[in-house]
């Protein structure tokens, strides 16, 4: 047998800017939602202002999905990318003005407030587009052949920027504030816009260009559904992130339950990334492609335990804990989710299976943020997350028991075909 090489998709140089400048956009993005999470909830005090922020990047990003794949699938990826990181950019500089003393000595809260969520709605817009364009570039940057590995390498690179960049956030709100938090934000999106001058323009492979929208979008969605392996993923994926969603409440346990200051809110928001980061290592020499559905079923029960413990424990080093496993587990499912989409969506329908995929699970991330600020402020901070862990377990239970063909998925003989080549 023909050994595996764990860098194949990194021995080409666009792939490596790919990564690069996926890096630098979930990594700022991330960030930038947690300084305002901060932010917002130091103005109010309300767990309730913490899911308004989910909620409204949310309402756009959900809203404008289906349409934003449709546009992806029609148009050239390369161009389409600049647009979505430019305004990503406008974004950013808005809230790093919104956040300078200077700028808003003039402002009450409330309009302070306000103008916070009216660029996080903004952004939700841009994100509609972002993801779908991101991951039909993946698909054009290298052979069919190595899209497995590639799909891990990103997926993994996923992973530790969206948790990495809250870290930081947690850190560099104590170290510098909230106003220069948010100017490293804006230089990461700028670092992004560099290095895509870096990769070429590529081919439209969209055989239906001009096709009517309402045609389009039905195609899309009716592939979705169709397609079980890759519903029951999005699926089971959502409903764990949206009822799991702990880490929305971060700035509560770190404020008042665990009372460990902007320092120990970094901690618990490092705790994830070590854990996303040893997935990295270990998804690039070991493959999840065989026994796909046990083990991603396996992952995201493990992972409900985790958010479990995390609620309801009152010591500063087991939460820690806790949260490490969590992105442990959480990295395995991502990489295991996005392996499943690069190997069964065609070329041509890849933005508009990359749209419901934002709206499945993209978007849930949000949604849960909102999910967990209302459970939070209905039934108290430590028995909402204790509640969202128990949802996913229930949810994993459910899906296994009504599913068979889901438990028994291998993505082993799909690797194979790919490898084959062309």
């Amino acid at each position: 047998m023909k050994k595996k090489d764990p860098y194949s998709a990194l021995r080409y140089k666009e792939f490596n800017i790919f990564l690069l400048l996926r890096f630098a956009m979930v990594f700022g993005w991330s960030m930038q939602f947690i300084v305002i999470e901060w932010e917002v909830y130091s103005l109010t005090k309300n767990p309730l202002s913490l899911g308004i922020i989910g909620l409204m990047e949310v309402i756009p990003a959900i809203s404008m999905a289906l349409f934003a794949g449709h546009i992806v699938d029609q148009k050239e990826k390369k161009g389409l990318l600049f647009k979505c990181i430019l305004g990503f950019s406008i974004i950013s500089l808005g809230l790093f003005l919104f956040t300078w003393p200077p700028f808003i000595k003039d402002f009450s809260t409330q309009t302070i407030l306000y103008s916070i969520y009216f660029f996080v709605f903004l952004g939700g817009l841009v994100r509609a587009f972002l993801g779908p364009t991101i991951f039909s570039l993946l698909a054009l940057i290298v052979p069919k052949k190595i899209y497995p590995n590639a799909a891990t390498w990103s997926s993994s690179v996923w992973q530790i920027s969206s948790v990495l960049g809250p870290a930081l956030a947690g850190f560099s709100i104590n170290w510098i504030g909230v106003h220069w938090s948010m100017s490293i934000v804006l230089g990461c999106s700028l670092s992004a816009l560099i290095a895509l001058t870096q990769i070429a323009t590529k081919p439209i492979l969209n055989p239906k260009i001009g096709e009517p929208i309402m045609e389009s979008l039905k195609e899309g969605v009716k592939f979705v559904f169709n397609n079980k392996t890759i519903l029951g993923a999005l699926s089971l994926d959502m409903i764990a992130v949206l009822f799991g969603g702990a880490v929305a409440l971060l700035p509560i346990f770190a404020q008042d339950i665990l009372k460990v200051g902007p320092q120990g809110f970094g901690v618990l928001r490092a705790a994830p990334a070590v854990g996303a980061f040893l997935m990295l290592i270990i998804s690039a020499y070991i493959p999840f492609t065989k026994n796909a559905g046990m083990k991603l079923l396996s992952a995201i029960f493990a992972f409900g335990i985790c958010i479990i413990v995390f609620g309801l424990s009152s010591i500063f080093w087991l939460s820690v804990a806790a949260l490490f496993f969590s992105g442990v587990f959480d990295g395995i499912s991502v990489v295991i989710r996005q392996t499943i989409l690069q190997l069964k969506t065609p070329d041509h329908m890849r933005g508009r299976v990359a749209a419901v995929n934002s709206i499945f699970v993209g978007s849930s991330n949000e949604l849960g943020a909102f999910e967990s600020g209302l459970t939070a402020k209905l039934m108290g901070t430590v028995s909402a997350v204790v509640f969202g862990g128990s949802m996913t377990l229930i949810t994993v239970f459910l899906t296994g028991a009504v599913s068979p063909t889901f438990r028994k998925l291998d993505l082993q003989k799909d690797v194979e075909e790919h490898e084959k080549g062309e």
